[in-house]
């Protein structure tokens, strides 16, 4: 039975893995694809690592600014991410209650490309749906598709 306080999204991505752990683990390409467009990030300092900070502005097409501050709980390196907003870096607890602790896990798919799960576990059923009326699905998809096409030019 799958648990109402997890949403995500499964990919095949064309891009091989090592590209794809690179657009995960380098600010500069984080930049160029984690949000969907017309929003942008304008930020993205991560420290991939276990305990490691991550600090990510989001800006909106009207002027919207949305800063996350995190840290990555666990870091296997080419395969897979965890990640928290409960935390800033160092075991630091956050200023603000914490939403989720999100997740990646690449895969190589038998034709050379990657299989990701991308998803985010969330501390309550309300806050799931707040995230998935946010729209979710569409915006991890569009990143999603994003990040595939800057991993191929790699």
């Amino acid at each position: 039975m799958a648990d109402v306080r997890t949403l995500k999204i499964t990919r095949h991505l064309k891009a091989s893995r090592a590209k794809v752990w690179r657009c995960w683990s380098e600010g500069a390409l984080l930049k160029q694809w984690y949000c969907p467009k017309p929003w942008t990030v304008s930020v993205a300092e991560i420290d991939v690592r276990p305990g490691g900070g991550s600090y990510i502005v989001m800006n909106g097409p009207a002027g919207e600014e949305n800063p996350i501050r995190g840290q990555y709980l666990e870091v296997v390196e080419g395969h897979k991410q965890t990640f928290t907003d409960a935390y800033v870096g160092d075991w630091l607890p956050g200023a603000n209650a914490p939403f989720m602790t999100g997740y990646v896990v690449l895969e190589d798919a038998p034709d050379g490309g990657t299989l990701m799960e991308w998803g985010a576990r969330h501390w309550s059923e309300e806050t799931a749906k707040q995230h998935e009326a946010m729209g979710f699905e569409g915006g991890w998809n569009a990143a999603a598709d994003q990040l595939d096409a800057l991993a191929q030019s790699l």
